[in-house]
């Protein structure tokens, strides 16, 4: 059984360990909401961007864009594979980096585009190729999100890959985090069709095929940037909900030691007091 002295060491060790997923747990939720602003600032935009491009894509006739057309056959997919820069979050960039592997088990060779620092040490233990390396937080998120839709840009164009799919994290909800794998390249016309009913009359300037030609690397470009901030913004919440347990837990943990700290401390004292109750009546006797 440990002593009093041990059990008071565990105590103080775990009352600090509180002290710094508390501190944790504040920054985490002074963040999450800077994040989950720049995320709701860049959604209005993300929408324009979606629609336009359903209209475009419905409005136009034949247009050469390598965006449009099937990748080469045969040449690997390459991943952008998202994920936080820090851990300390639970399961969040595991769950990331799980499904990015299970998409590389299921389908063909895939080479990696790895952001985040976390996604960059998986793809290096993984047996495929890695590209591109970059943090989440290196500069400023657009202009990373512009970085890396050239390279992959530039890779599916010469045929170095097939297809352009980005594996990152969904934010369902402060308390859920979802993974996500999504093929942005090529554009599938079918995904794009506008929904039906009645459509307000749009009118393109310059022809709809030169606007949807100007429109595509853009549309790869804001898919990255708004993924990043969806990345960052659930990272802090799921960094929010383990710093909350990990608190919680080490308060029921100090209960319990302090509960067992406090049998301990009144066992030794009975032991004491019955050895000299003992040794008084041994010599009274």
């Amino acid at each position: 059984m440990p002593s009093v002295r041990d059990l008071r060491d565990r105590i103080k060790s775990l009352r600090n360990t509180q002290q710094i997923t508390k501190a944790m747990k504040q920054v985490a939720g002074a963040k999450i909401r800077r994040a989950e602003a720049a995320r709701k600032q860049a959604g209005p935009y993300a929408e324009a961007i979606f629609a336009m491009l359903k209209d475009l894509m419905d409005a136009v006739g034949a247009v050469d864009h390598p965006f449009l057309r099937p990748g080469k056959e045969g040449a690997p997919k390459g991943v952008i594979l998202m994920t936080a820069d820090k851990g300390l979050a639970g399961a969040f960039n595991a769950n990331i980096v799980r499904a990015g592997d299970q998409f590389a088990r299921d389908g063909a060779s895939v080479v990696w585009y790895a952001v985040g620092n976390k996604a960059r040490n998986a793809a290096r233990r993984m047996s495929q190729e890695t590209v591109y390396e970059t943090a989440l937080g290196a500069g400023t998120k657009l202009e990373v999100a512009k970085e890396v839709a050239a390279h992959v840009t530039d890779a599916f164009t010469a045929g170095q890959i097939g297809e352009i799919v980005l594996v990152s994290s969904r934010l369902v909800s402060m308390l859920t985090q979802r993974p996500e794998v999504r093929t942005l390249v090529p554009v599938a016309a079918e995904k794009a069709q506008a929904e039906p009913g009645p459509r307000a009359l749009v009118e393109f300037a310059p022809s709809p095929e030169a606007v949807l030609t100007r429109l595509l690397p853009k549309y790869l470009e804001f898919t990255i940037f708004y993924a990043m901030l969806e990345t960052e913004a659930a990272f802090f919440a799921a960094q929010l909900i383990a710093m909350t347990n990990a608190t919680d837990n080490a308060g029921k943990l100090i209960d319990d030691l302090t509960l067992a700290m406090n049998k301990a401390r009144q066992a030794a004292i009975t032991k004491e007091m019955l050895e000299i109750v003992g040794g008084a009546e041994a010599l009274s006797g």
